[in-house]
């Protein structure tokens, strides 16, 4: 589970019923009122996954709204086709056009990104409004009411029984993704290199991310059109593409529940202002977005993870007393174990670098470099700062792509090859600059490790139906933090580790995904003596399992007394390789790097 976070929502769940039980006493103006709360909260959820969790920001989801509610006005209009076979329709032509424009949008970065859902967003906006068969800005009406086996949807009361069931049920699939090997995975996409040398594809999850929240927003759209039953395109502007990013912020632009929040607060504030703005400057205009600006603003200063947090923390308590045990997390549980790879073959040739070239610009970080890694044993790559050790790792993972020369890994050139397919191979890593994800437990930063052994995808995760292998992978997971002396910390947030727990974090993230070839860039940095002697002890093992370990190292009497062999690099190339002893006492290593270590 996610730190902070219950192991059961029963918060959400108690929201969610006090939702259901307002619609049966409250006036038809607030059960209207819900009902837009209910569809917002729809395209807000697709944001919080999108925007606050996966970190893409979108500025377009109005327009996918959109979408949903033109092709279902159109066809039942024109055609007489049924509402709910124009749901469907309406879905697939939402995912057709949101794939393309991911694929194109989202090979974007930095404010590129957000610039081009700005413009598509406007594009589809001019595009229904200028469409003459979707009637223009005018818009289409008469659109028919929903029929659910002969008994037609009317009244506003009884949509708001169909939207709310529809948000629980999106709010639940969503939890539920969180809370999943895909969900660590989108967790994960914010950190780009660390998520791939997990065994994730980035680009292909940026994209299932991006389609799950343009159909999120259809949905909402197709669910508009027949409680209005009538649409144009003012509700599919930019501005309201702005506005969904509001109740994101506002809510808790990373959680679930918040997506509710955040929808209910500024859609009921928005009709207060509407009407007490006017009467108190004596003149009528959009004077609630000044409103929401310096509410953002204040929200950003103070309260960056929105209102639900807060929400959170005022019930727990209550939670804890009316539920026992409510509040309690979860730590992995006894699960059939998952299947090893195959070890190499002691003494045979693993992983060979072959005259290995990279260059930046005129600077040569890696120079004809050539060395070979065997089955089971421990190769220490050496060298002063700036020798270009951290630039092989990134060469060997695919994290940089070769200039010239071969990598091999078991005879196979892997010199083209992304990370996530590197690390499905059999080869992980760590980081020289420890990479995890904070506000996850140090357990599902493990099982980050383990995604590449697992082939649960969205759809099982949201209907829950990967329990099993959930269990698998949690349970490998927890193995690997007792196996690097973490097992106490399971349930603590990974930023709030100490340094040296952080770097043992890493290592057990990499052994989660069962490594032929484990790769460590400066494991023992920010350890103390005894955890430096417990690491060595651990890396012993499994070089005596039959893994084999390529070691960056500047703790000179730690790689010294664990290595097999040593290749020590300067500048770029390959100043000398050999034994530990004979290392020592070479003199154009002595010259260059140890100086007096004898």
């Amino acid at each position: 589970m996610k730190g902070g976070w219950p192991s059961r929502p029963a918060w959400g769940a108690g929201l969610f019923a006090l939702i259901l039980v307002a619609g049966n006493w409250l006036p038809p103006f607030y059960v209207t009122l819900l009902d837009y709360i209910g569809l917002y909260t729809l395209v807000t959820l697709g944001l919080v996954l999108l925007t606050g969790v996966a970190g893409l920001t979108s500025f377009g989801q109005a327009a996918f709204v959109g979408l949903g509610a033109y092709t279902s006005a159109y066809l039942t209009t024109a055609y007489s086709v049924s509402p709910w076979i124009t749901l469907v329709i309406g879905l697939g032509v939402t995912a057709i056009i949101a794939l393309i424009l991911g694929f194109l949008t989202l090979r974007l970065s930095g404010h590129y990104l957000p610039l081009g859902t700005i413009a598509w967003g406007m594009s589809l906006y001019f595009l229904f409004g200028n469409l003459d068969f979707l009637g223009g800005h005018t818009g289409i009406t008469d659109i028919p009411a929903l029929d659910f086996f002969g008994y037609e949807i009317r009244d506003n009361r009884e949509f708001y029984w169909l939207i709310w069931v529809v948000a629980a049920a999106a709010l639940v699939a969503t939890r539920n993704i969180l809370d999943s090997r895909p969900g660590r995975a989108i967790r994960a996409l914010r950190a780009g290199v660390m998520a791939e040398a997990c065994g994730v594809d980035v680009a292909r999850y940026r994209i299932v991310v991006f389609l799950y929240a343009a159909l999120l927003a259809s949905l909402s759209g197709w669910l508009y059109a027949h409680l209005q039953r009538f649409v144009n395109p003012t509700p599919f502007s930019l501005g309201a593409g702005i506005e969904y990013l509001f109740m994101a912020v506002i809510g808790g632009a990373s959680q679930v529940w918040g997506a509710v929040i955040g929808a209910a607060v500024i859609t009921v504030l928005k009709q207060w202002l509407q009407d007490i703005l006017p009467k108190l400057l004596g003149q009528s205009g959009n004077f609630e977005i000044i409103v929401f600006g310096v509410l953002i603003i204040l929200m950003l200063q103070r309260a960056r993870d929105g209102l639900w947090p807060v929400v959170e923390r005022g019930l727990r308590p209550i939670i804890a007393r009316v539920v026992p045990g409510a509040t309690a997390k979860t730590v992995a549980g006894p699960a059939q174990a998952l299947a090893r790879r195959e070890r190499p073959t002691a003494g045979a040739a693993v992983l060979e670098v072959r005259a290995a070239s990279k260059n930046f610009g005129g600077l040569a970080a890696v120079n004809g470099l050539s060395f070979t890694v065997n089955g089971g044993e421990i190769l220490g790559l050496i060298g002063p700062n700036g020798a270009g050790k951290s630039t092989m790792f990134d060469l060997i993972s695919g994290v940089q792509p070769l200039d010239s020369g071969e990598i091999l890994y078991r005879g196979r050139n892997i010199g083209a090859f992304s990370s996530h397919e590197i690390a499905k191979l059999g080869l992980a890593r760590t980081f020289q600059h420890v990479k995890l994800i904070s506000t996850m437990s140090a357990l599902e930063n493990a099982a980050l490790g383990a995604h590449l052994r697992g082939s649960g995808g969205m759809a099982r995760a949201a209907l829950r139906l990967d329990r099993a292998e959930e269990a698998q992978l949690l349970a490998e997971a927890g193995q690997q933090l007792a196996r690097a002396g973490l097992g106490a910390h399971a349930t603590d947030a990974a930023g709030s580790l100490a340094l040296g727990s952080q770097r043992l974090l890493e290592i057990a993230r990499a052994l989660a995904g069962d490594p032929a070839v484990l790769m460590l860039d400066e494991p023992a940095a920010g350890l103390r003596h005894m955890e430096k002697q417990a690491l060595a002890d651990l890396l012993r093992a499994l070089r005596a399992d039959g893994m084999s370990l390529l070691l960056v190292e500047h703790d000179m009497d730690f790689v010294m007394g664990l290595a097999d062999r040593l290749v020590v690099m300067e500048f770029g190339e390959r100043l000398a390789e050999g034994k530990p002893a004979e290392i020592r006492r070479n003199p154009a290593v002595l010259d260059a790097y140890l100086g007096g270590i004898e």
